[in-house]
């Protein structure tokens, strides 16, 4: 471990990656890395999570392509450093920022999207000029082994490399010395990788999670609100950190919403979910007993039915709870959706405001002012109005989380300045040189004050 970190240090200091042409031939390798291998890649993820054909395309391979097509075509001219303006007291200077890579970067990714996950960040920080050490999740075996046999084959260890192993390796690899740690995974963990990576005040960007709420609001469009939230909760068997974990529905609505979210749950998944051979699964026994436990909490309206051997539990709702119950205290992270009723908008704001900041938010409903209010009022990381999850599939639009649910953004242009070092650099000219500054007499305090003041 330690001479993989070392030898990618030496090469990161011969400032080959630096070079535009290095950095676009290694996003070229990825892509093609992805293309050539798409086969292997919905077959591993099948086998981790039973994740179909259309699914890995759509929530895996799509937005890499996606990131990596959008990165390609803008690097060149992000790389480039920029002209920055200055005030009077620098007549004569020329200001730049300069995009400089950190060195170093480990990547520590999760078991939910354990492709996208593990790559969209590498490609910011290949972008960005850095070397990589991935560490895969132990949980999607399947996964992480093809992306340690298929980044092996494709790129030189010094630039790009892959350490698979369980919480053991995690821990060693937080004891070394990096320029930057890139982290996805649980508040818990999170807050672990923090504190490791203080000893070596190393930069990190914590991706987290928690309880993001959708609100449906009374003058929404029932049916089109419905089949956004399914869609949002149960892609990936609700596995998701930016699924909807509970909804707040207006009292005037609530039995409509109701019975248009089981439509759209038939319509989606079919009226037996647990036959449907597309449909994911859970990652393994310990989270399904974590979730078959929240079951037993509040009133079962749809759903409940789970078939163990194979880890799957159908889509549920569930109403009838209270913050004190276990399933409101927890992030879900799973096919169960808890529904509650309110009245009064500011009501579940205020009861919002008092939770920790969640990952996503999303909003239902016609009345922009309604909808300014909820993001003006209420912290979160990122969310959208009349949708679910689109807004982080978006390679303009920065992703991240806030407090609890992260620090620190990436996706597009953001992966690329995470990754990088805003180095602020002045060029002072030698024509002439500005008395203000020094001291002298009475003229040059009086010049100063009208310059400063």
């Amino acid at each position: 471990m330690k001479k993989i970190i070392q030898k990618q240090r030496e090469f990161f200091r011969s400032n080959e990656t630096k070079s535009y042409t290095f950095r676009k031939k290694q996003l070229h390798k990825l892509k093609n890395m992805l293309r050539q291998h798409e086969e292997d890649i919905y077959k591993a993820l099948e086998k981790d999570l039973n994740k179909s054909k259309h699914e890995t395309l759509t929530t895996e391979l799509g937005i890499l392509y996606t990131e990596i097509n959008f990165t390609l075509k803008h690097l060149k001219q992000w790389i480039k450093p920029k002209r920055a303006a200055a005030p009077m007291t620098h007549k004569g200077t020329a200001n730049y920022i300069y995009y400089e890579p950190y060195g170093v970067t480990l990547i520590i990714s999760p078991w939910n999207y354990p492709l996208q996950l593990a790559i969209a960040p590498a490609i910011g920080a290949i972008a960005a000029g850095n070397t990589v050490i991935l560490k895969p999740s132990e949980l999607t075996p399947h996964t992480s082994g093809l992306l340690n046999k298929l980044i092996t084959e494709t790129f030189d260890p010094n630039v790009f490399t892959v350490i698979e192993g369980g919480k053991d390796i995690s821990q060693q690899l937080l004891q070394e010395r990096f320029d930057y740690i890139f982290f996805t995974g649980s508040t818990h963990v999170g807050k672990i990788v923090m504190e490791k990576a203080s000893k070596h005040l190393t930069p990190v960007t914590l991706e987290l999670g928690g309880k993001s709420p959708a609100i449906v609001d009374e003058d929404c469009n029932i049916s089109l609100t419905a089949k956004r939230i399914v869609w949002g909760k149960f892609t990936n068997a609700g596995q998701t950190c930016v699924a909807p974990d509970y909804v707040y529905v207006h009292e005037n609505i609530y039995n409509k919403l109701l019975k248009a979210i089981q439509k759209h749950i038939f319509s989606l998944y079919g009226k037996r979910p647990l036959k449907n051979k597309d449909y994911v699964k859970i990652i393994n026994e310990k989270h399904f007993e974590r979730l078959t436990n929240l079951l037993h909490q509040g009133h079962i309206i749809h759903g409940g039915q789970m078939l163990r051997d194979e880890l799957k539990i159908e889509p549920t709702i569930i109403e009838n709870v209270s913050w004190e119950d276990p399933i409101m205290q927890e992030e879900i992270f799973g096919p169960i959706m808890p529904i509650l009723p309110f009245n009064n908008l500011s009501d579940v704001v205020s009861i919002l405001q008092e939770k920790e900041k969640p990952l996503a938010l999303y909003y239902f409903g016609q009345s922009k002012q309604k909808a300014e209010y909820v993001i003006n009022t209420l912290s979160f990381g990122g969310g959208c109005i009349n949708d679910t999850l689109y807004h982080l599939a978006n390679p303009h639009l920065p992703f991240g989380g806030i407090g609890h649910s992260g620090m620190g953004s990436y996706h597009g242009k953001y992966s690329f300045k995470t990754f990088s070092h805003q180095k602020s650099i002045l060029k002072q000219t030698n024509i002439f040189d500005l008395p203000v500054r020094y001291p002298g007499g009475k003229l040059n305090h009086t010049l100063a004050k009208k310059v400063l003041k």
